[in-house]
């Protein structure tokens, strides 16, 4: 079980951002931004050190996913996941829906996503985004619920 500590003190970190090389760019800003549904805060064509790039709110600017336009091919792990956890199944089934109205299908996905709930889709460079009928932190994973064991006792 891991506790809460705290923030450490003298780390006043303001807002986070995640950021990823795509193979795909436009195909993937077009991805999160039109099919996904998240909200595009700032894009740039090709900047000073010759690539774009696009910057989406999860939700707003704390936090941010960034996506870069690779100027070679990058690998790809699809299990380098972008995790989005709804407050309960009907959030998770509206955003799953839009994906699945636009021609992406779900993709096998671990085995804890399954117990779990989650649906997965890969986006167009072909990482996974995870979809998650709970928030973590703040509530009970689904199959913690079935087995009646409480958060924060293993997998």
């Amino acid at each position: 079980m891991i506790e809460e500590t705290g923030w450490p003190e003298g780390l006043a970190v303001g807002a986070t951002r995640t950021g990823r090389r795509c193979n795909r760019y436009q195909e993937s800003v077009a991805f999160y931004r039109d099919v996904v549904g998240l909200p595009l805060v700032h894009s740039s064509g090709t900047g000073p050190d010759g690539f774009g790039c696009a910057i989406f709110g999860l939700p707003g600017t704390p936090a941010t996913y960034e996506l870069v336009q690779a100027l070679e091919p990058v690998p790809v792990d699809r299990h380098e996941e972008l995790v989005l956890y709804f407050p309960g199944e009907a959030a998770r089934d509206v955003v799953a829906r839009r994906i699945t109205e636009a021609g992406y299908q779900p993709a096998e996905q671990y085995r804890y996503w399954d117990l779990n709930d989650a649906v997965t889709f890969l986006d167009p460079d072909g990482r996974e985004l995870v979809l998650a009928p709970w928030v973590f932190g703040e509530q009970t994973p689904p199959m913690r619920k079935r087995s009646g064991r409480p958060a924060g006792t293993g997998g």
